[in-house]
């Protein structure tokens, strides 16, 4: 058979593992309680979560989880040359309770999404068209101190702005305007 001291190793590794393998998967996000809490400006619904009334389940229909006209570009001209769509649970009500949201910016040459910040939401963003000079603050250096991390990003290139970090979109085009879709992990 095996040497005690074996088996011992063997038990202390066995336990190591179970114990990782517990952390592991209490390691995420509560689950929900119910499947979808569509949005509705309703008084009178039965449940109020996520700062919305929740619709009656039995009157869901499709049209909830919808929204169309995220392909259409909207006006930039306006002060900073940018126009920010956001498809949230106010314009989407199947979004509610999800802790997602989207939205397209257009920029006009030159356009600014000025600085700004998520405090719920870490944002990924993904240039459809053009070239943007995209960046953010950091909050918490050791020595007290902020560091600005930068880069230019062209069509197809994805760049992640961390939670709570102040952060702009500038498109450095002064002829050609520019497309971002971004993502939210927020409602």
């Amino acid at each position: 058979m095996y040497a005690p001291k074996m088996v011992a190793v063997l038990y202390a590794a066995a336990a190591a593992f179970m114990a990782t393998s517990f952390l592991v998967v209490y390691a995420t996000d509560p689950t929900q309680l119910q499947d979808f809490c569509v949005a509705v400006n309703d008084l009178n619904a039965a449940a109020f979560v996520n700062g919305l009334f929740c619709k009656n389940p039995e009157n869901t229909t499709a049209d909830d989880f919808f929204f169309s006209g995220l392909n259409i570009a909207r006006s930039t001209n306006n002060k900073v040359g940018s126009n920010v769509t956001l498809v949230s649970a106010t314009n989407l009500p199947g979004l509610n309770t999800l802790g997602i949201s989207m939205a397209r910016i257009d920029f006009a040459p030159l356009g600014l999404n000025p600085l700004h910040s998520h405090p719920r939401a870490s944002e990924i963003l993904t240039v459809l068209e053009g070239t943007l000079y995209v960046g953010f603050v950091t909050s918490n250096e050791a020595n007290g101190g902020h560091q600005l991390f930068t880069k230019v990003l062209n069509e197809g290139d994805v760049f992640v702005f961390p939670q709570g970090l102040i952060h702009f979109q500038f498109n450095l085009a002064n002829k050609a305007s520019a497309v971002a879709l971004v993502a939210l992990s927020s409602q």
